[in-house]
């Protein structure tokens, strides 16, 4: 039976836009006028597939008819004559593209010139965000509103000053080599993180999950992986992401409050994404052969530490310390101590660990970070400390934006009045 035209083409349109996206800015160099096109593809397959049926190659239909619309708007332009005639040897005059790209290595190329364009380091963490939402995740304006929390118009703003900042700045669509691949990968692995990390502990609002952006999130880490085999801190960021997705059904309970570690039942745990996990950090060992391990290649260490411990007594803290001490050492984070110090207490108990607490109550970073009193309360109450625990809690509480995660913290401050 074939499938309805519009529920696949909506299906069709999330999975194959990037694709097609990148197919297109190859040609006409600028990611706003090939989502454009890519639109107008759409447009057309609305149009058609209810009348002519879904064709057996949605996405090659897709593909050629965005790509079709690039080569007319090329030749009608006088300003793109240098590129028509750059393009015209693999463009036949009369024929239309192929349906399928002669070489599916080329279409990889593209999504990873996509990937860098849409996460460059001159446009803003949150323009980066939402421009990669848009074009790698394919998600709408409303879509990506409801994600980052913030109303459509601000969604909309940020989407096209990011085009055209990219624009203005003549910015290559292009994957960087050398020193500046580097320097961009890090600005591509942070934004897919911070996507996952808003989805997976919502900063705002009333849920503490929203499943859909972690699923985006990781969607995006395993294209790259796909993309980009070699490089052991995309395998890490991909390891750390299928291990922390792996916990998602055992993180919230019937009513959607927040579930915490210690209190979860680990038969909810996805042991698929778990084995995910560890085949990817196995991939990331081997792509880092005998450097020293990277940041996200040392978190999903961590992670995995968490994923293959049976019981919650059985992790193996020391171990989780260690790690969170290496990459302390590699990328200097006063969030990265407190979460040694967290480590270091269920190792080596409360006591020392509220010392490495106390030593970061002077940083900046953290003066708003609602963790720091959080952690420092569950340190004192374990201490014997309750009043002192349950003020920690209060002020944690105040701090947080979340409400789910609010309610939490006020539920232990009475459990510390006790």
């Amino acid at each position: 039976m074939e499938p309805q035209p519009t529920a696949a083409l909506e299906t069709v349109f999330r999975l194959e836009s990037p694709r097609v996206i990148a197919g297109v800015a190859r040609l006409v160099r600028d990611v706003g006028i090939a989502e454009e096109l890519t639109q107008d593809a759409l447009v057309a397959a609305l149009e058609q597939w209810p009348r002519d049926g879904v064709p057996d190659n949605p996405g090659a239909w897709l593909m050629a008819t965005a790509r079709r619309r690039a080569v007319d708007l090329i030749r009608r332009r006088e300003t793109y004559a240098r590129k028509l005639a750059e393009i015209g040897r693999d463009l036949p005059a009369a024929a239309p593209p192929p349906e399928e790209p002669a070489d599916p290595e080329d279409i990889d190329d593209d999504l990873l010139r996509l990937v860098f364009t849409a996460c460059h380091p001159v446009l803003s963490a949150e323009a980066r965000i939402a421009l990669t939402l848009r074009l790698l995740g394919g998600l709408t304006t409303p879509e990506i509103a409801r994600a980052c929390l913030v109303p459509e118009p601000t969604v909309a703003q940020r989407i096209v000053r990011a085009k055209r900042t990219l624009a203005r700045k003549n910015i290559d669509f292009e994957v960087p080599y050398g020193p500046d691949r580097a320097a961009r990968l890090g600005s591509v692995l942070e934004v897919i993180y911070l996507i996952f990390n808003e989805g997976y502990a919502a900063t705002a609002g009333d849920d503490w999950l929203r499943p859909a952006l972690c699923e985006d999130a990781l969607r995006l880490a395993r294209v790259l992986a796909a993309l980009m085999p070699k490089e052991p801190e995309v395998h890490g960021l991909t390891a750390l992401l299928e291990f922390q997705s792996s916990r998602t059904a055992a993180r919230i309970g019937p009513d959607g409050e927040p579930v915490l570690l210690e209190d979860q039942n680990r038969h909810r745990w996805n042991r698929l994404l778990i084995a995910r996990g560890i085949t990817a950090l196995d991939h990331a060992h081997a792509a880092t052969g005998s450097g020293a391990p990277g940041p996200y290649v040392l978190q999903a260490a961590i992670a995995a530490c968490h994923a293959t411990a049976h019981t919650y007594q059985e992790t193996d803290w020391p171990r989780i310390a260690t790690l969170y001490g290496l990459l302390a050492a590699r990328t200097p984070s006063p969030v990265v101590e407190l979460n040694r110090a967290v480590a270091v207490s269920k190792a080596e108990g409360p006591a020392p660990a509220l010392a490495l607490v106390d030593a970061l109550a002077a940083e900046p970073a953290l003066r708003d970070y609602h963790l720091l009193p959080s952690v420092r309360g569950d340190l004192l109450a374990r201490l014997g400390r309750t009043g002192e625990a349950r003020a920690e809690f209060e002020r944690a509480a105040s701090l947080t934006r979340n409400a789910r995660e609010r309610a939490l913290l006020l539920g232990r401050a009475r459990e510390a009045t006790g």
